[in-house]
């Protein structure tokens, strides 16, 4: 298919049955492509060096009692990261709904695909001018890139339902995480040499890390250029109304119309509770790992590389182990292991980075996979046509009401002044996600929802 047919609407169509194995597996190898240009952003930016970086920033700013005061409010220096987080997630949940519905009504996912990833990655790359006491700017770019990201995600997840099967979902999910993590790690391996020899390439300490931020951002404009190329626009029936206003009017319909699914709400909100404590783990480690721990960044890098490259293969192989003991128990399964993972982050001693690495090894091999079987999951319980709305709520439940967590560390850092507790609190997310996910019955689900229902689910 060239280019310029890829850039054309496609007939409507609600599966990928009507698409040629040939021409789906060309579109799913673009579909890859997304995860491997957007995740060096969670990586980089988020997990390892924004963290750290902007909270130094923000103790430069800070008075004698370790405040910073935005807006005249009282904010501890060490709180501001997990505060920034949250409120880039409310930012996100206003727009999500919006663009999601606005897709469904359009047909047009790409275009909104390519604004949010554009938008995102240049707030990124102005990140090389983060430093002094601009802690203000810090959290400015990363409200708009934490919810351009967001946004760019319902669209991407939107596409799952419409370029595979459904006995293949978990498989092509789990496939797009690992290119995800893949890119992570090659981009965390060149962030190390150049972090560790600074001195040798001219540039100050302060100046690596801007320079390691801002080339996340160039890394994600750059590739996300292979899925637009590939991805193709399904066409729906034209729709008048203003696409803000109709997105609105769009999403108390879709509101109203997941009431009348009411085992897919269920997975939503069970998926809501555990994947705050995930995305609260996975944005708060290093400044846990920093602050309370004592590691140096060179530890937390490599420890960070050390997830990517373990996502990969645990990713490949929790899709493996869905394919005999089905989706939901494997998802479960690896709920227990983040729950003992953060017993053991409580306890982990200072300055003993061998004890972090550990740690880091058992947090690669699930979290790739529990996230990736999450959306294939989600995926057979979505109605036909409804993909893009139905999958902004499930990006909200992702990443959209993903402020919870980062607002509970927060809030345990501020009142106690102890990342121990903040960490030991996420276990909450963990168990209650547990219990909420084992009571959804998901082959009834599935059927609800109007779609096949898969052999092993």
């Amino acid at each position: 298919m060239s280019a310029e047919t890829a850039d054309s609407a496609e007939p409507a169509q609600g599966t990928a049955g009507a698409t040629g194995p040939a021409e789906r597996r060309r579109e799913q190898r673009g579909w890859y492509f997304y995860d491997f240009a957007c995740s060096v952003y969670s990586t980089s930016v988020v997990t390892v060096f924004l963290g750290p970086y902007l909270t130094s920033v923000a103790k430069a700013a800070a008075d004698a009692d370790g405040y910073v005061r935005p807006l005249g409010i009282p904010i501890r220096a060490g709180s501001l990261f997990a505060y920034t987080i949250s409120a880039s997630i409310v930012v996100a949940v206003i727009l999500m709904p919006i663009v999601g519905a606005a897709a469904d009504r359009s047909g047009r996912k790409k275009p909104l695909l390519a604004a949010a990833a554009y938008v995102g990655a240049t707030a990124t790359a102005a990140m090389f001018f983060l430093d002094g006491t601009r802690y203000l700017l810090g959290a400015f770019l990363l409200i708009v890139a934490n919810a351009a990201i967001s946004v760019s995600m319902v669209l991407y997840n939107a596409y799952l339902p419409q370029i595979s099967e459904p006995d293949e979902r978990d498989a092509v999910s789990s496939r797009g995480w690992a290119f995800g993590y893949t890119s992570g790690a090659l981009v965390l391996v060149l962030n190390l040499i150049l972090y560790t020899g600074h001195d040798s390439f001219g540039l100050s300490e302060s100046d690596a890390v801007r320079i390691c931020l801002a080339s996340a951002g160039v890394w994600w404009g750059a590739f996300t250029v292979v899925p637009l190329r590939r991805l193709r626009d399904r066409r729906v029936a034209p729709s008048g109304g203003g696409a803000v206003g109709s997105g609105w009017r769009q999403l108390m319909a879709t509101l109203r119309d997941m009431r009348r699914h009411p085992l897919t709400l269920s997975f939503l909100l069970a998926y809501l509770v555990y994947n705050d404590g995930v995305q609260t783990v996975i944005s708060q480690a290093s400044v846990y790992g920093s602050e309370e721990l004592g590691l140096d960044q060179t530890t937390l890098i490599t420890a960070v590389l050390l997830v990517q490259i373990l996502a990969v293969a645990g990713a490949l192989g929790m899709g493996r182990l869905a394919r005999v003991y089905g989706a939901k128990r494997t998802i479960l399964a690896s709920l227990v292991v983040w729950t003992l993972i953060l017993v053991a982050g409580y306890s982990l001693p200072a300055d003993a980075p061998v004890f972090f690495y550990a740690l880091a090894a058992a947090i690669g091999l699930v979290l790739g996979g529990s996230q990736a079987l999450s959306r294939s999951l989600y995926s057979h319980l979505v109605p036909r046509g409804k993909e893009a709305e139905y999958f902004s709520a499930y990006e909200m439940s992702d990443r959209g009401l993903s402020w919870l967590g980062p607002l509970v560390f927060g809030l345990a850092y501020q009142l106690t002044g102890s990342y121990r507790d903040a960490i030991i609190s996420l276990v909450i997310f963990f168990v209650a996600g547990s219990v909420l996910l084992a009571r959804v019955p998901v082959r009834q689900a599935v059927a609800a929802a109007g779609n096949p229902v898969p052999e092993r689910i």
